[in-house]
């Protein structure tokens, strides 16, 4: 059957592109490979995090990671398997985390944020999706007036954007969040952030209002795309094929080989995440908490309490290492006292992400028929929406709200 357009994946960046695609009249086919969002779109931390617009490769980490990638269970770690492997990403992390590329990287970040932001609103309300949003903020918390001064010269960046934020103490910490630690002595309020009730059922709303507007979806996994003059054949492995118009890769950490087969060699790495998340009551958290000197969040859904985040390059392939779920656990135990933490069910996903933390959106080398929209790493429940606008925008013809070029397939 042809279709107006194909996309390669049904987490939660093909399904907003679906979304709004569908608000332009097109028919739209989903292509998924496992289970609808149930890669790194089932268990994320559940953040609309227009606020984080610092990409992972810094200055600041550039310092930082030697002394994390010592521990195995830290917040940066790399298994020694993985490691030669992995060195070329690397060496462009490494580059991207320069003061110019840096400045250059928040630049893009914050006009995809002010997009996707904006996306995103509209998506939720008409998708009738406004009573799983919270907007509680996100508390991030310093054990020492020395770690919030060393953070302060990313607060005066998230200024500069627009961003509000209040540094908190003593009472007002207090009040944001009873039952912490007196270890931490200081936070950062920033109160637009938004989380939703639990992201897997978040994308399961949005596909069935996608599939109730005529959306169709084939399970498979797309083996080799060849674009034509005037359309794009979409080859699965069980040997069938789909015909559309146009396709659109958001196939998160398994785009890498469909891009490499269109000629583009993109270096998407897989950031694996981990978390444990404990039944409802297991402690009366008000909002996200940020412990950001430990790599990790915890936050409130509605399925329970999620303890998650921390960074493990290891490809796809790799047995996953739940000491590293348990670990950030053991943790939080410590940083709030009464969090109890029996009877919590562990996961780990992939997160695609790329040396300078901005997504792969536009077109392919091979063809302008076939569109990219992954890599978002750590962002990609909150840039869905806007990636959907950018790629609706495209195949409209339509001129983007900001110059794209930074997102090409080619940059690196």
């Amino acid at each position: 059957m042809n279709e107006d357009v194909a996309i390669v994946g049904a987490g939660i960046v093909g399904l907003a592109v679906a979304h709004h695609l569908q608000n332009e009249g097109r028919r739209v086919r989903l292509i998924e490979r496992g289970g609808v969002a149930e890669g790194a779109s089932f268990g994320n931390a559940g953040a609309f995090a227009f606020s984080d617009i610092l990409p992972l490769a810094s200055p600041g980490i550039l310092r930082q990671a030697p002394k994390w990638l010592i521990d195995p269970l830290g917040p940066l770690a790399i298994p020694p398997s993985y490691l030669p492997r992995i060195l070329p990403w690397l060496v462009r992390f490494w580059r991207a985390g320069q003061v110019d590329r840096f400045r250059q990287s928040i630049a893009v970040q914050s006009a995809l944020m002010r997009v996707a932001s904006q996306a995103m609103e509209v998506m939720v309300r008409d998708a009738s999706l406004s009573a799983q949003v919270r907007t509680d903020g996100n508390l991030q918390l310093y054990e020492s007036e020395a770690e919030l001064a060393a953070a302060q010269p990313g607060w005066e960046m998230r200024a500069a954007e627009g961003i509000p934020f209040q540094h908190v103490r003593g009472v007002r910490l207090a009040e944001l969040q009873p039952g912490l630690s007196p270890r931490f002595v200081a936070g950062t309020f920033t109160p637009h952030w938004k989380t939703v009730d639990d992201p897997y059922h978040f994308a399961l709303a949005l596909f069935d209002q996608v599939m109730a507007r005529g959306a169709a979806i084939e399970p498979g996994e797309v083996v080799r795309i060849e674009p034509s003059g005037s359309s794009v054949r979409l080859h699965l492995s069980g040997g069938t094929s789909v015909v559309a118009a146009r396709a659109v890769i958001a196939a998160g950490a398994w785009s890498r080989p469909l891009a490499q087969q269109l000629g583009d060699t993109v270096p998407l790495e897989t950031e694996r995440g981990y978390n444990t998340t404990l039944p409802p009551g297991a402690f009366d958290l008000k909002r996200q908490l940020t412990f950001g000197g430990h790599g990790f969040v915890v936050t409130p859904l509605s399925t329970g309490i999620r303890v998650g985040g921390a960074v493990e390059l290891g490809g796809l392939k790799l047995a996953p290492n739940y000491k590293r779920s348990a670990a950030m656990l053991t943790k939080a135990a410590a940083f709030l006292p009464g969090l109890k933490t029996e009877g919590g069910r562990q996961w780990m996903g992939f997160r695609p992400s790329l040396p300078d933390s901005l997504p792969v959106i536009g077109p392919s080398r091979a063809s302008s028929r076939v569109l990219y929209a992954f890599g978002h790493g750590h962002l990609g429940l909150t840039q869905s929406a806007g990636t959907g606008r950018l790629i609706a925008d495209i195949i409209a013809g339509r001129t983007p709200p900001f110059d794209l070029s930074p997102l090409r397939a080619n940059r690196f």
